[in-house]
């Protein structure tokens, strides 16, 4: 528990400076929109791009790790459809709960399995990305579209963004670099590496700098139950899963990790733009990235003893 703690400790500091940055107000809120947008577009694809496009492929088995985690949220997907009048939630509610329950923080995420597994965890995490953006955008605005009517509009859109997004596309060059042995030339691999490196530790601040605190009051059933299945039965299956199939070290820890992040910032703007309730998606992204500094090292340490 106490090593798990030193190497998640970091993150989560890093995740509280933002919070105290926001009350502040320093730079300024301006400068955090900017900011947000300069991490995304540029310094997490170049550390993508970096990391997959020298990586050693042959030291993480892929495929028993991306068919579980794939496996997981559709099966979490098609069960939370199907008891959608059973939780009692009208459906903007509903939908909030899905993409609390599904969506997880790509900059906690690959900051984890950094400090926890080192290359091999940015390897498997990147990689893991690749496959699980594209699924769980897919998935979340299917249940808008299915909840609300408005046709596929809304599921076009969304995949037009996904041909666009930059985390994605960082994954497909830095793969296409590997495989077809360019790699990075001369100094590109350096000044993507450079790049990189600020990736996380912003990317972690401006984590903290979005969570909205006033979101929390008045929290009901609705944002217990999304932290319920983030945080209890989604890595618990994860777990049992994973270990009883004989995933490796590093594969079974980064699809625990990611089973038990925290939900993307990112769920409040489609929660906005396609009719779901905003005020509580935000509840659910402060609350899960704030329990997840006391529930994520109890999961990688419960991990870590059975792996002993």
């Amino acid at each position: 528990m106490l090593a798990v703690s030193h190497a998640l400790g970091p993150l989560f500091l890093l995740i509280l400076t933002g919070v105290v940055l926001r009350r502040l107000r320093f730079p300024d809120e301006q400068f955090w929109h900017g900011a947000e947008r300069f991490i995304y577009f540029l310094l997490f694809p170049a550390m993508l791009i970096s990391t997959l496009a020298t990586a050693d492929f042959g030291q993480v088995a892929f495929t028993g790790m991306v068919g579980l985690l794939a496996g997981l949220l559709v099966l979490l997907a098609i069960i939370l459809w199907l008891a959608r009048n059973r939780l009692g939630l009208d459906m903007p509610s509903f939908t909030s709960v899905f993409q609390g329950a599904l969506r997880f923080n790509t900059y906690v995420g690959l900051a984890g399995a950094a400090a926890l597994y080192g290359d091999a965890g940015i390897t498997a995490a990147a990689v893991a990305i690749a496959v699980m953006v594209p699924l769980v955008n897919i998935l979340c605005v299917l249940v808008f579209v299915g909840t609300d009517g408005s046709g596929q509009s809304g599921l076009w859109s969304a995949i037009k963004a996904l041909a666009k997004n930059p985390l994605l596309l960082g994954c497909v060059v830095g793969i296409a670099l590997n495989i077809s042995g360019i790699g990075l030339p001369g100094w590109s691999r350096d000044t993507l590496s450079l790049a990189g490196q600020a990736a996380l530790p912003l990317g972690l601040i401006a984590v903290g700098v979005a969570l909205q605190l006033k979101a929390l009051r008045g929290t009901g059933p609705a944002f217990w139950q999304a932290c319920a299945i983030k945080f209890a039965a989604l890595p618990l299956l994860a777990l049992l899963i994973g270990w009883l199939s004989g995933l490796g070290e590093t594969e079974l820890g980064v699809v625990v990790l990611f089973t038990a992040l925290p939900t993307a910032t990112s769920s409040y703007i489609l929660a906005r733009q396609m009719g779901g309730n905003a005020p509580l998606m935000a509840a659910i992204i402060t609350g899960q990235t704030l329990l997840a500094m006391a529930v994520l090292p109890v999961w990688m340490s419960l991990l870590a003893w059975l792996q002993a």
